[in-house]
């Protein structure tokens, strides 16, 4: 068996260095005009009730993750086996609390609070599918 640094196929981490790629783009997309300008952008995305702090928290995960998967996207498979479980669990939680979020009511859902939840749990599935397939390979 070889070791554990080479065990992950060059062909799955080129996709995967793809859609880590494509994660930071979406994630520093949003969390730009969400860190800079959060009471104007959310407020063009339907949102009635805006807390700027909490927008720029947000933003500041979207950076740090984005970013680290630009940063990790040559790195090993274990390392982006991490990496991917972090991404796991930030996306799970997030779905959990928009999904919490939504069910309450307290206020109107923007549309495109749904499209956000659409976005994790795409995510989630991928990150979540390349989790399952790099822990199944024994190259």
């Amino acid at each position: 068996m070889k070791q554990t640094s080479e065990k992950y196929d060059s062909h799955s981490k080129k996709w995967l260095k793809r859609f880590f790629v494509l994660h930071f783009i979406i994630d520093i997309s949003i969390a730009i005009p969400l860190f800079i300008a959060p009471i104007f952008f959310l407020e063009n995305l339907g949102w009635q009730e805006i807390d700027p702090v909490a927008a720029r928290l947000v933003a500041s995960a979207l950076f740090g993750i984005g970013i680290e998967s630009y940063l990790g996207r040559n790195s090993s498979g274990e390392t982006m086996v991490n990496m991917l479980n972090l991404k796991i669990i930030w996306s799970l939680s997030a779905i959990i609390g928009i999904a919490i979020s939504i069910s309450e009511n307290s206020y109107e859902t923007p549309f495109s609070l749904k499209i956000i939840l659409a976005v994790f749990i795409v995510f989630n599935l991928l990150w979540t599918y390349w989790r399952m397939h790099l822990n199944n390979e024994h190259y």
